[in-house]
């Protein structure tokens, strides 16, 4: 496939256990982001960017959750479990054919997965990201690729928190650590040169010498 702006969207925990409201594990803002998040999987298609779906499902004895996550996991009824409908997604943000699903262990997608020799296989140099938790999963999946050297793009309307204060400092954070930021309607424009590769400028600069 053609990637003209060698990028990837990465759409992280659309699922129920954490959109819905009932769940125990509900991001109050998530659901409202629904519509942003369809649009930027329709943007990235429609421009040849590759779109990963990055989900985290828990086993059924529990083994893999998260400490600080169990107390709850297990009061709310062991969301997320495969088959269960709080690990399916919301009707619009299901893969495709060409689309990559890959399930996560921890917060960060890159932790314990194959993202990163994925996209490296695809030559890919940013990551777009979207998704929930914006201070837990959307941040450390920043930090993580910017340490793999990949430049970060965040779509703040794509994104969500508890509460509009954790979204504001969260994004601001990772703004001051060089992530783009921008919305689905900037998003509408993005092409090869919107975000430039900070590391291959640097490399430049070093064969230079």
């Amino acid at each position: 496939m053609k990637n003209p702006t060698r990028s990837a969207l990465i759409v992280i925990d659309m699922e129920r256990g954490f959109i819905d409201r009932e769940s125990a594990h509900c991001i109050v803002q998530a659901e409202a982001t629904i519509p942003a998040c369809i649009r930027a999987v329709e943007i990235a298609r429609a421009k040849q960017i590759p779109v990963f779906f990055v989900k985290r499902h828990y086993r059924a004895d529990g083994s893999d959750v998260e400490c600080t996550r169990y107390a709850a996991w297990v009061k709310g009824g062991k969301s997320m479990r495969p088959g269960t409908e709080g690990a399916e997604e919301p009707n619009g943000l299901a893969p495709k054919e060409g689309d990559y699903s890959i399930i996560k262990p921890r917060w960060s997608a890159f932790f314990g997965t194959e993202l990163d020799l994925i996209l490296r296989r695809l030559s890919v140099r940013r990551v777009i990201l979207a998704g929930t938790t914006t201070p837990n999963c959307i941040r450390t999946t920043c930090y993580d690729a910017n340490s793999l050297d990949y430049n970060v793009v965040i779509l703040t309307d794509c994104t969500s928190s508890q509460t509009e204060e954790i979204q504001r400092v969260n994004l601001a954070d990772m703004e001051r650590m060089g992530a783009v930021l921008m919305d689905t309607a900037a998003f509408e424009g993005y092409h090869e040169h919107t975000v430039p590769d900070l590391a291959a400028g640097i490399l430049a600069d070093m064969e230079r010498e």
